[in-house]
């Protein structure tokens, strides 16, 4: 039974660690993203925060990729 739960310890901390490593990136690459364009409307950022998720799931996977 502890083992179980110790478990579904360590998959939440990893998941938790996974999901704020990727919010981490999203936030800086958006925020990159509102500085470098000229006109900040709906359509934009949309775009840019689609993009940035994109970008944010892909470093961390070469992150892990170049972990080993």
């Amino acid at each position: 039974m502890d083992r179980n739960r110790d478990r579904k310890g360590l998959r939440w901390r990893r998941t938790a660690g996974a999901a704020s490593e990727v919010l981490l990136w999203w936030l800086a690459l958006t925020g990159l993203w509102l500085v470098l364009i000229t006109t900040v409307d709906a359509l934009e950022t949309a775009v840019g925060a689609a993009c940035a998720l994109l970008a944010a799931v892909a470093a961390r996977a070469a992150r892990r990729a170049a972990r080993g």
